[in-house]
């Protein structure tokens, strides 16, 4: 009799699903919240955790590698731009989406329940007070206190630091050796850490899924309905026909990426959260073929100028609203609020909620009312985990981009890996 070995995506599914009958079951009880909330929070604490050490220790070990300011240069240059490119495209099929297909028209509002929005509301309101502008956005790239970013875990200033670090230990030649053999040991046992926490996952996702469902109920899934199908269809769109068309333009196949990276995939989408998987994503894209220089450097970046999946959902959102309140926005004010979504949702990336908040300070730019986010608040977790995917397998794409750009892909690396990752499938029953 064979023995059935559950994977980690297995284990992950199992979570999810029984998350969702007790959270269904126990409707309104506040004791799910009591007694599940704490497992999920340190699920995502132990994240969170291992996140920075990983970042600071694989990106010092690739530039000092590399060792080549000019390249790393013309590195950044690529990323950025590839990133500009992609996440308007992604706001542009969120804009034809919701035109086609106008999922708020005819919407009775009287059926909708409103959710609580107060603390996006105030994070805005933080965010504006202190001009989270693109210029704000590159001065503070320069971190002031490294240590201080590393506790905040703030992206770029802990980037810029570890590049100019990796720098200097390749620029003092073999008195830096030492120090390198340190990072490089540090980013071994973070990856082992990495691995342990993996096994928590299934009880992070239980606990997590299980709140959210408990609090909001499916009940108030159905008015809303027709826009949460859209949102899925519009990000498989997305996924399939743009990040696939990109990736087979520099000679890739997206469904190869998405198979690789599966586990990390289910993993997102149940706990809406792009950092749970950074780690293993960036383990397993090196895998795939990438040097480590560039997936250091590109999949933290990404995760602040990269988020197509909440840049589309953002552009489909704030229409529907406006065609919810009856809003019949102009081609004029459509592009206003592409040119003002592509601005603020890179100046305020990395902050709480960050989707809900670039919609609140972009709403009223072109005259729709900001009241109308609090009728979609109740399944925003839902959307968040479609589009939390999205910006995973965008990341993912970015650094086999990067690495064809910059003619340093392993194709060789990437054969083999993807041939050991079927060979493991086969092997699930055995």
């Amino acid at each position: 009799m064979k023995k059935i070995k559950l994977t980690l995506a297995s284990q992950i599914l199992i979570g999810l699903i029984l998350g969702i009958i007790v959270g269904a079951i126990f409707y309104g009880n506040p004791a799910v919240e009591t007694y599940l909330q704490p497992i999920g929070t340190i699920f995502i604490n132990m994240i969170k955790m291992i996140v920075v050490p990983i970042i600071i220790s694989t990106l010092i070990l690739g530039v000092a590698g590399t060792g080549d300011l000019k390249k790393l240069g013309k590195l950044g240059g690529k990323t950025l731009i590839y990133f500009e490119v992609v996440t308007t495209i992604a706001i542009i099929v969120g804009i034809l989406s919701a035109n086609i297909f106008k999922p708020g028209v005819g919407l009775d509002m009287s059926t909708l329940s409103k959710g609580d929005i107060d603390q996006y509301v105030q994070t805005t309101e933080e965010v504006q007070s202190e001009s989270h502008g693109i210029l704000d956005v590159v001065v503070n790239i320069v971190p002031s206190n490294v240590i201080q970013s590393m506790a905040e875990g703030d992206m770029l200033p802990i980037i810029f630091f570890s590049v100019l670090f990796g720098l200097g230990i390749a620029a003092i030649g073999e008195k830096g050796k030492p120090v390198l053999a340190f990072f490089e040991g540090v980013a071994d046992a973070m990856f082992w850490v990495t691995n342990c926490i993996m096994k928590f996952a299934p009880f992070g996702v239980f606990a997590l899924i299980g709140v959210s469902v408990s609090k909001f109920g499916l009940e108030s899934l159905i008015p809303l309905g027709k826009l949460m199908i859209l949102v899925y269809l519009t990000m498989l769109f997305f996924i399939v026909v743009v990040l696939g068309g990109i990736a087979k333009l520099v000679g890739t196949n997206i469904f190869h990426i998405i198979k690789v990276l599966k586990d990390e995939l289910l993993l997102a989408y149940s706990t809406s959260s792009s950092e749970t998987v950074l780690p293993k994503v960036m383990q397993k894209m090196e895998k795939f073929g990438c040097p480590k220089d560039i997936v250091s450097f590109v999949v933290p970046t990404g995760y602040s100028f990269n988020l197509d999946g909440s840049t589309l959902y953002q552009a489909l959102a704030a229409l529907f609203i406006a065609q919810m309140y009856g809003i019949d926005l102009s081609m004029t004010e459509q592009i206003t609020l592409v040119l003002v979504l592509m601005l603020t949702s890179k100046g305020i990336a990395g902050v709480p909620g960050v989707s809900f908040v670039v919609l609140l300070a972009t709403l009223g730019t072109v005259g729709i009312p900001l009241e109308g986010l609090a009728f979609i608040a109740g399944i925003d977790r839902l959307l968040d985990m479609a589009r939390t995917v999205v910006n995973v397998v965008g990341n993912a794409l970015a650094t086999v981009v990067m690495s064809k750009w910059e003619g340093r892909f392993d194709t060789e690396k990437k054969e083999s890996y993807r041939s050991s990752v079927n060979e493991l499938a086969e092997n699930q029953f055995g």
